[in-house]
């Protein structure tokens, strides 16, 4: 890159994905900064690079960042993320479409996970059988993104897993009433995203209904709601 080694630049960011609720606001943010100076510079870096200097920002503000928004953000495709071993990014079989509302609440991500370990240690056997199912969850989701394409089913999961979920006591009364209030609009599925207690929640809407859950979410208390599709043709 030819830039000056302290360029007389004022950079202004705006988005309005909601911050410290389990969506990746800082990754996305530091992508967007990322290629608006490769750009500047004339160049256009692939997604590998993206992610690798998002991934160095994250370490900065979260300290052991898991690697998953940057992934996420700098390929613009879902990821089966595993602990311990590298990120695959796979392609769902055709687009599918959420709604994704914010609660308003902060999402507390270190004092869930802090909590449900507690509990996990007083109640190993219990809360290993939740993991457990959840995790199956996760893999018959990726079947049917990755190879089926069955929003019926991929709805059912969603759903699977909130219940879990809400066992795990990671929900929250507000959490509860925005997934009734998308479900009963005609969601295929709903369940809270991230840490939980707050955040957001998303749900699986066919197109023809996502104005619908999108105002009933409104009127439920969202604070925002923000409709997009994973894994559209022009991706």
């Amino acid at each position: 890159m030819h830039l000056p080694p302290n360029p007389d630049w004022r950079i202004v960011l705006s988005s309005t994905i909601p911050i410290a609720s389990g969506l990746g606001s800082g990754a996305a943010l530091s992508a967007a900064l990322v290629r608006a100076i490769f750009a500047k510079a004339g160049q256009a870096p692939d997604s590998a690079t993206v992610s690798a200097l998002v991934y160095e920002s994250e370490r900065y503000f979260h300290g052991t960042p898991s690697g998953i928004d940057n992934t996420v953000i700098a390929y613009g495709a879902p990821v089966w993320f595993v602990k311990g071993l590298p990120p695959q990014i796979f392609t769902p079989c055709r687009p599918f479409t959420l709604a994704i509302a914010d609660s308003g609440v902060a999402s507390p991500t270190k004092e869930t996970v802090g909590d449900v370990r507690k509990a996990w240690q007083q109640q190993p056997a219990q809360f290993d059988v939740i993991f457990n199912e959840i995790g199956a969850i996760a893999e018959q989701a990726r079947c049917v993104i990755e190879q089926t394409g069955h929003l019926d089913k991929l709805g059912q999961l969603f759903d699977e897993n909130q219940r879990l979920l809400a066992a795990l006591g990671v929900s929250s009364p507000l959490l509860e009433k925005l997934i009734r209030a998308a479900r009963q609009a005609g969601a295929l599925g709903a369940k809270l995203s991230g840490g939980g207690r707050g955040g957001n929640i998303i749900a699986l809407v066919e197109d023809t209904a996502a104005e619908e859950v999108r105002s009933a979410l409104l009127q439920a208390g969202a604070k925002q709601v923000i409709v997009t599709q994973v894994g559209s043709l022009s991706n």
